[in-house]
């Protein structure tokens, strides 16, 4: 054999042997792959919401979503540590621009991330951890997996990583479902209406408000009567524990919104019957958008009714609110919390923010009194507002009690044991001392909703009572 023939042979051995050997596909890898896979996943959910609301971010959502996907499925095809410090580094890209807007807020606006946390707020938190431990099994298996390892050192390892597997595998699917609303689209639909001349007898989606350039939708419900001028509004605050749920009637939201138990959709047909427009609104939800995000939008629903009044032909004068659980906190809110409250911040600011009546049902009064309440119920409150004192102390009713304040009609469960009776019982002996109207019922045989069968008085009767209530006090 010639000398070149050699040389030529040593050098295409020294070339494969320096090429990186594959390593095998074990359980950290594949639960690695999920963990981009789920995030991936949750990010590109509501991508056609992001696009709307700001298109170079749903420019850079594609691109990062092709290029995890791609990397991903290269590290699936042959598990080079080339490929997955490939695939490691584009999952630590998601969590850098994750931090860098969520965290440290030094990214222009508006939030990407806010679409997708439309159902629950923290569904973003959710892609960054998923994201997180992409980045760390990707990377550790890059520089381990080429270990030999015993059979029952794999074993013991597949054992240990199960747990995570679970882990990752649930926050997968909750925030797939959370960051697309079952599929059904997050974020403001396309087919958003203008304030005026919206059909009679129908539900209409408008956009109220743009905090921070992010859409906020609001579903009116349009009496059929003929009457087009004066009609007086209520508005519908959804609860959820203050971090989930959405105005949608349908879906992951509405389940976790309990619009049955605070009898949104009996009282929405009593009151359209007799000539209300029903106001349904979304609002930013923490910990993604912290407090008062909340009421601020609330605050700016009232607002923009006030605003277009004419163009809906709606009475300015005649806007009561309602809601169920966190809901009627923040209904509450609005009826007691005035301009020296600093919630009034955003568009209309030349509208008022008042609201002439509220029907509070089983809302939070004291949000530091829930020492007793169910772990859930606990670990929601820590998770959206925290364990400051001085946060929960700005976010309870009872804080803002004054005379002055419009009537209230105040409903809570002798069973709810997610938010003690005690707090409508001390609230409205709070609103009662300051001379504010109050008219208190508790309902028996009900835990933290007003639609059980049985209970005293039935959810029509309740129905009938809210009805007559709204009409009585705006007319």
């Amino acid at each position: 054999m010639s000398d070149a023939a050699l040389c030529t042979g040593a050098f295409s051995g020294r070339m494969r042997n320096a090429e990186p050997t594959a390593v095998k596909r074990g359980p950290l890898l594949i639960t690695a792959l999920l963990a981009a896979a789920g995030g991936t996943a949750i990010y590109l959910a509501p991508l056609a919401a992001v696009w709307r609301m700001s298109w170079p971010y749903g420019l850079l959502f594609l691109a990062l979503g092709a290029t995890q996907l791609g990397t991903g499925a290269g590290v699936l095809a042959r598990p080079a540590p080339r490929r997955l410090l490939l695939a490691a580094t584009a999952a630590l890209v998601v969590v850098t621009l994750w931090a860098l807007t969520r965290l440290a807020g030094i990214l222009p606006g508006p939030d990407p991330w806010m679409p997708g946390n439309s159902v629950i707020g923290f569904t973003d938190y959710v892609c960054a951890a998923l994201e997180g431990i992409a980045v760390a099994g990707l990377a550790g298996v890059a520089v381990l997996g080429r270990r030999p390892q015993r059979r029952l050192r794999r074993a013991t390892a597949s054992a240990a990583i199960a747990p995570l597997t679970l882990v990752v595998l649930l926050g997968s699917f909750v925030g797939v479902a959370a960051a697309s609303d079952g599929l059904a689209g997050a974020g403001l639909p396309a087919d958003a209406a203008k304030p005026s001349n919206l059909p009679a007898g129908q539900r209409s989606t408008v956009e109220y408000c743009r905090p921070d350039g992010v859409p906020l939708a609001m579903d009116l419900y349009m009496p059929s009567t003929a009457a087009r001028t004066g009609m007086p509004v209520a508005v519908y605050i959804h609860g959820g524990g203050t971090i989930l749920g959405d105005r949608k009637t349908t879906g992951p939201g509405a389940t976790l919104a309990n619009h049955e138990g605070a009898l949104f959709t009996p009282l929405r047909r009593q009151l359209n019957a007799r000539g209300f427009v029903v106001a349904s609104i979304d609002y930013r939800m923490p910990p993604g958008a912290p407090w008062p995000a909340s009421i601020q939008d609330a605050k700016c629903a009232v607002r923009f009714l006030r605003a277009h009044a004419t163009a809906l032909g709606i009475d300015a004068h005649r806007i009561g609110a309602w809601g169920g659980s966190g809901g009627g906190q923040l209904a509450s809110l609005l009826g007691l919390a005035g301009p020296g409250a600093g919630f009034d911040d955003g568009q209309y600011l030349d509208q008022s923010s008042a609201v002439q009546v509220v029907v509070d049902m089983f809302g939070p009064a004291d949000l530091n009194d829930f020492d007793d309440a169910p772990l859930f119920i606990r670990l929601c409150l820590a998770i959206g507002v925290g364990d400051s004192a001085g946060t929960r102390r700005a976010m309870s009713p009872n804080t803002y009690v004054t005379a002055g304040a419009p009537p209230f009609l105040v409903l809570h469960g002798d069973r709810d044991e997610d938010v003690s009776p005690r707090h409508s019982f001390g609230f409205a002996m709070r609103l009662r001392a300051a001379g504010v109207p109050t008219v208190l019922i508790e309902v028996h045989g009900t835990g933290h909703t007003l639609d059980t069968p049985g209970q005293r008085p039935s959810p029509q009767q309740l129905t009938d009572t809210v009805t007559a209530f709204l009409v009585n006090t705006l007319g």
